[in-house]
C-alpha cells in the first residue's frame, strides 16, 4: 500500500489518522505541495485533479479524496470501525465530516490562497481572514451541532473514535494553520483534545511528519 502525501495537506493528515486507526503502515510518497510537485505531469496521471491524498492499494486498486478513500478503508479493513453500525448514524458522521470535507477546507486549499492572491491581488493578511472565516464557520456549525445531539458522546458520535472525529481533528489544525483558535468552542475543544490524546491520532499530525516545521 502507498499513500501520496505532504506534512501539511489537511486531507492527508485525515487518511493518516484513518490508516493509523485501523493499523497499517503504508509507503509514503512525498508530494511537495509548495514546491508545486502536485502539477507536474507524472502526478496529473495518477490524479488529474492534481491533489492530495492518492492511495493505492495493494491490489492496483488507486483513490483520490480523503473521504472516500477513509470509507474504502473501513469497508476492506473493517476493524476497527470508522463508521456507526445503523444508518441513521452513518448518516449523521457522514454529515459531520462534510462540515470539513465539503463546506470549509475545499475554500482554503492551496490553489484557492493563490488564486485569490494572482487573480484578486488578495494580500496574504486578506488571504489569511478568508481562510479563518471559512474554517471559523465550520468550528460554529460543529459546535452546535455537537453540543445538541444526544448522539454525541465521549467523541462525535458515541464513545469511539471514528470518521467524524477524524475530520473534526483535522478541522481544527486547519484553524491553527491559519492563526485562529477553537477555545470558544467548548465542545469541539473537548473532543480534539480527546483524540489527540491517542498515540494514533498524535502521530498522524502534520508537525510529527518529514518535513514539518517545528511550530505552525
Amino acid at each position: 500500500m502507498k499513500i501520496f502525501t505532504y506534512w501539511r495537506s489537511l486531507a492527508t493528515f485525515r487518511v493518516r489518522m484513518a490508516l493509523n486507526l485501523k493499523g497499517l503502515a503504508p509507503e509514503g510518497i512525498e508530494v511537495d505541495l509548495h514546491a508545486g510537485a502536485q502539477l507536474k505531469p507524472e502526478f496529473a496521471a495518477i490524479n488529474p485533479m492534481r491533489a492530495i491524498p492518492v492511495l493505492i492499494d495493494d491490489d492496483g486498486t488507486t483513490l483520490h479524496q480523503s473521504l472516500p478513500i477513509m470509507e474504502y478503508l473501513d469497508e476492506r479493513y473493517p476493524d476497527p470501525p470508522l463508521m456507526p453500525a445503523d444508518a441513521a448514524g452513518r448518516a449523521r458522521v457522514r454529515a459531520l465530516a462534510q462540515i470539513t470535507v465539503a463546506d470549509s477546507h475545499p475554500l482554503v486549499v492551496p490553489r484557492v490562497r493563490s488564486d485569490l492572491a494572482s487573480r484578486f491581488g488578495a494580500t496574504p493578511d486578506q488571504v489569511n481572514a478568508w481562510a479563518l472565516h471559512w474554517m471559523n464557520a465550520g468550528l460554529d456549525a460543529y459546535e452546535q451541532t455537537l453540543a445538541r445531539d444526544k448522539a454525541t458522546g465521549a467523541f462525535c458520535h458515541g464513545d469511539r473514535i471514528g470518521l467524524a472525529d477524524v475530520c473534526l481533528v483535522s478541522h481544527a489544525a486547519g484553524v491553527r494553520f491559519f492563526n485562529g483558535s477553537i477555545d470558544k468552542h467548548p465542545t469541539v475543544k473537548r473532543i480534539v483534545e480527546r483524540c489527540l490524546a491517542d498515540p494514533r491520532i498524535a502521530n498522524a499530525h502534520p508537525l510529527k511528519q518529514p518535513g514539518a516545521p517545528t511550530s505552525m
